[in-house]
């Protein structure tokens, strides 16, 4: 069974052209979608997915047609390979089920594989350089070093309890607790009924 799958990215853009081309290309059952691309629930994609067999061919009019990303679509791809589903898009002019369009999406596969390492090299090496310039990565505290002190010094009162002081702080016990923990001020706050208020 030939079945195809059109998307359009918007209510106002007419799927028409697609679905023409699809059905001039024999496919028997069409799955149409209105959402863009970078949506990850896409009920009808799914619904055509599921609804492909082994023999089977899944046609899209064009390769953005059906992915959110060249890696997206390499893994879509390998998926429908690993059930025997064949693949074809039209104005790309690539078919799965032929030596030539299982060489180019081969091509693909590494092609998506080059451009997650080179981002995860740049990732590393922008970490790296600011490393080397005294930044570190993730979000900045919430309390500063003299925030922490003054709780620490607030803490030290058995009349104050972490409540209270997270309260004054604008700030979550949870939030207290790891700052005070993080600045190794947790073990000067009054010991262990500090903890348990």
């Amino acid at each position: 069974m030939i079945v195809g799958y059109a998307r359009v990215s918007t209510q106002e853009q007419n799927p028409q052209l697609q679905l023409d081309a699809l059905a001039a290309a024999g496919c028997e059952q069409v799955f149409q979608e209105k959402a863009t691309g970078t949506f990850r629930d896409r009920p009808e994609l799914t619904a055509c997915l599921r609804t492909l067999r082994k023999g089977d061919t899944l046609v899209v009019w064009k390769l953005d047609r059906l992915a959110r990303s060249l890696k997206d679509l390499v893994e879509m791809i390998h998926d429908l390979q690993q059930r025997g589903v064949g693949f074809r898009s039209l104005t790309e002019s690539i078919d799965t089920t032929t030596t030539g369009g299982r060489l180019v999406f081969h091509i693909f596969g590494a092609l998506a594989e080059f451009e997650h390492s080179l981002i995860r090299e740049r990732t590393l090496a922008g970490l790296t350089a600011a490393r080397a310039r005294g930044r570190k990565g993730g979000r900045k505290p919430v309390l500063s070093k003299a925030d922490i002190r003054k709780a620490a010094a607030m803490l030290s009162d058995p009349a104050i309890t972490k409540a209270e002081v997270a309260r004054h702080f604008r700030v979550s016990r949870v939030t207290l607790n790891s700052s005070l923990a993080r600045d190794g001020q947790a073990m000067q706050t009054g010991t262990a009924p500090v903890a348990a208020r």
